[in-house]
Formats: structure tokens, C-alpha cells, sequence
């Protein structure tokens, strides 16, 4: 499989043709999976750089290419054992990294998934992305065989690296830091490319007058300092102690991000409202204000949060940890530097404190504001500028033959009907008396 260009030259000329009145420079698909929201934020900012360089993006979804509703299944699975049962998480996250047989046995049971995935790659397609772990895993076994012929990206949207992330027949892995792509690298991947957090340019650093503009827009307190408690768009994980052991610091006045739970909303809210402290917000659409509010970041999954406020410039802590991947990710993100991970409730208020006013913060916020800026829609878009059109959907092989065995069978059925109808003409001539 050869490898990627790593200059821009293919997708330069292309754009180039286009800006000319030639031909446009193509279709990406992106296949994403509405598990959180940092898989589907990710593939949504590339959609949104790749548009402005000109091609056409088609975003799919690979559970709902799972069949008999298997999807829902699994998304309603997954969250129950992050909320309710979290050790069943940390147990299965363990076993299917270290098992060497976990992952080829995840690409055969996502097999039959291969025809469907690919009647949603129209002809014109020239890259197809993948920001989920399984999509790689079903996209790579189809570039091996000839099923899918044009390149395939994958975007690791986490600090750390899953085995699930990597798949041998994938053309490059992207990463967000050095260190994920090391263990990339590691893993197998052939080709990895560090790149930036594919963040929304509306997440930056913001003057002192900005910030307080968004504080008044919320309505938190103008001069206070204030920690956003982050657990995902789901808010998963044990927020509500968070809070309770920030607020207990001093250091700073948690403000939490409930998403769309509206469980924790509910029960947080009456909590305020009773004196327990604190501010509490459910979902949230414009995150990128609501981010300019902030001193501190405290976060426990390691996903888009953490690189969001990374690239606004704001100081990043891990505490109580989600199972599994936000486990790993803190323990990724506190070995760059880009994080603090708060291992103990006695540890935050001088964590907390060095952060917003501390050369501690200092440092963890430049590790962050220095990651990788190469264009990750830039590379995709390179790939596709030297691929062939993915063309049609090869026929169904298994399908063909079925068909093909009727039909032979139909003929001669036809053939022997005639020869039998023979016989009988030639046994019975027009106008002579039959033997019975």
C-alpha cells in the first residue's frame, strides 16, 4: 500500500483546477459514531475545513449501519457501564487492549458491515475517513481486499491510543501529540502523522474584557474564580462530588456542565438552590463562550473538552477519571505536560491554585497552546488530490452467483420442458390414435 504524499503538491494542483473551472476536487466521506460527542465534533470540523477547500463531505454514521437496531444497543450499553457499573468498563477497556486475539476477533464480527459501508461511498469519493475506532477497523480490512480502493484516514480524537484505534490496512493514523502517535506507532500503524486537535477556530485565547462579557452572558460572578467541571456532552462520570470537593477548596467556585443529563441537572440545581454551592448549566450550545468564562478546566474523559481548552489557552486538570479511556488519557495527557491529573481530593486546592495563578499553570498552558497546527483537512485533502474515484460498488459476488444458478436453472428447466414436449410430439403425431 504505498504511502501518502507529505507535501501539499496533489491537493494544490487540484484546488488549483477548480479555482480555474475545471473539475471540483471531489467527495470525502467521514464516518463518525454518535458515541459522546467528541467523535461527531471531530469529523464535523474536518467536514467544515474540507468544505472550505471545496469538495463535497458526506458524514455517515457506523452504527446505524449495524443491523436489527444493534446500535442503539450498543450506545445505550457503553453509557450504562460508564454510569452504572464503571469497573465492567475499566475490565472490558483492559481486556480488549491487551488480548492480542480482541481485535481480530472485532474485525470479523464487523465483516458483514463491509457491503453496507460501502454503498455509502458514492463513486466520486477520493478519501474516507474514519474518527471512530471501529469504522477503522471495518474501512481497513476493505482497503486490504480491493473493496475500497481509495485512501483511508483515521483520526485518533484521544490522547491515548486504544488498540482499537489501529488497523495495519489503514493509510495513515493521525494523532493530536507526539506521544499518542508514538503509541500508534507501537500498536502497528504504518504511517502516522501528528496534527493539530481539529478544534473550531472560535476556541482561542480571549482578552480580560471578552472573558467578562461571557461571564455576564451566564451569568456567573464577574471577579470570582471559577472551575468548569466537564464530563462530555452526556456529563458522565461523578460530577456532583467533583463539584462538592472543589467548592469544599476555596480555590475556586465549580461550575458544572451537566450536557445532557438532566438527571444530574435536576438534582444539582436543587442543590444550588438550597445552598449547596456552586453553578450549574445543562446543555450548552455556544461552548466555545461558555469556555472564555473559565480559569480552569477540570475534566475526566480526555476527549474534546481537554482540547478545546487546551487551544483557548486555558489550564487543563484530570480528576475522578472516567474508566477506561479517561483513565488512560489522563495518565497520556499529564506525561506531555498538557494536563494536570489530580489523583487525590487533598491534592486540589494547591493543584487548583497553581494552575489559575501558578508557574504550574504557566506551563501546562503553553504545552497546550504549542501542539501541533498541520492541517489535518490539509492532509486528508492531499490523499485525495492523488486518488483515483472510488467508482461504484463492486457487485454483490455471493449475490451474482445465487442469481446466476437460478437462472441456469431456469433454462434448463425450460430446455428440458421442450425436449420432453418433443418426445412426446414425436411418440404422439397430429391425427394418429394414442396406445391408450
Amino acid at each position: 500500500m504505498p504511502r501518502l504524499n507529505t507535501g501539499l503538491v496533489g491537493m494544490k494542483q487540484s484546488m488549483d483546477g477548480a479555482a480555474d473551472g475545471g473539475t471540483a476536487p471531489g467527495r470525502i466521506v467521514v464516518v463518525s459514531a454518535a458515541i459522546g460527542a467528541g467523535h461527531d465534533s471531530a469529523a464535523r470540523e474536518l467536514g467544515r475545513r474540507l468544505s472550505a477547500l471545496g469538495f463535497r463531505v458526506d458524514h455517515a454514521d457506523l452504527l446505524d449501519q449495524l443491523p436489527w437496531r444493534l446500535g442503539r444497543l450498543v450506545f445505550h450499553t457503553y453509557k450504562g457501564m460508564v454510569n452504572r457499573a464503571p469497573w465492567s468498563y475499566e475490565a472490558l477497556y483492559r481486556v480488549t487492549d491487551r488480548f492480542p486475539a480482541a481485535v481480530p476477533l472485532m474485525r470479523a464480527l464487523l465483516r458483514p458491515l463491509h457491503r453496507r459501508l460501502r454503498r455509502l461511498i458514492p463513486a466520486d469519493t477520493r478519501a474516507v475517513v474514519a474518527t471512530y475506532p471501529f469504522a477503522g477497523q471495518v474501512l481497513g480490512p476493505m482497503r486490504r481486499t480491493g473493496r475500497l480502493t481509495v485512501p483511508v484516514v483515521t483520526y485518533i480524537t484521544d490522547f491515548s491510543v486504544h488498540s482499537t484505534w489501529v488497523c495495519p490496512w489503514v493509510d495513515v493514523h493521525c494523532a493530536a501529540h507526539p506521544l499518542t502517535g508514538a503509541r500508534a506507532r507501537a500498536l502497528g500503524a504504518a504511517d502516522v502523522r501528528v496534527v493539530d486537535p481539529l478544534v473550531s477556530d472560535r476556541f482561542r485565547p480571549v482578552p480580560a474584557a471578552a472573558k467578562r462579557r461571557a461571564r455576564e452572558r451566564f451569568g456567573l460572578p464577574a471577579d470570582a474564580r471559577l472551575a468548569l467541571v466537564v464530563g462530555g456532552s452526556w456529563g458522565l462520570g461523578d460530577l456532583a462530588s467533583s463539584a462538592a470537593d472543589i467548592g469544599a477548596t476555596r480555590a475556586a467556585e465549580p461550575v458544572v456542565v451537566c450536557g445532557r443529563n438532566t438527571r444530574l441537572y435536576r438534582r444539582l440545581r436543587r442543590g444550588a438552590a438550597t445552598g449547596a454551592g456552586g453553578h450549574v448549566l445543562g446543555w450548552v450550545d455556544d461552548v466555545a463562550a461558555l469556555m472564555r468564562t473559565a480559569d480552569v478546566v477540570v475534566e475526566n474523559g480526555g476527549g474534546m473538552s481537554s482540547r478545546e481548552a487546551m487551544v483557548a489557552g486555558i489550564p487543563v486538570a484530570s480528576y475522578r477519571p472516567l474508566p477506561g479511556h479517561g483513565r488512560a488519557s489522563a495518565s497520556v495527557m499529564a506525561g506531555a505536560g498538557v494536563a494536570a491529573w489530580i489523583r487525590r481530593p487533598d491534592a486540589l486546592r494547591a493543584t487548583l491554585t497553581d494552575l489559575i495563578d501558578g508557574a504550574d499553570g504557566h506551563r501546562v498552558r503553553s504545552a497546550g497552546l504549542a501542539l501541533p497546527d498541520t492541517d489535518t483537512a490539509a492532509l486528508v485533502a492531499d490523499a485525495a488530490a492523488g486518488a483515483e474515484p472510488a467508482g461504484p460498488p463492486a457487485p454483490n459476488r455471493a449475490g451474482a452467483l445465487r442469481a446466476a444458478s437460478l437462472l441456469a436453472g431456469a433454462a434448463a428447466l425450460v430446455v428440458a420442458n421442450r425436449r420432453r414436449a418433443r418426445l412426446a410430439a414425436e411418440r404422439h403425431p397430429p391425427g394418429r390414435a394414442s396406445a391408450w
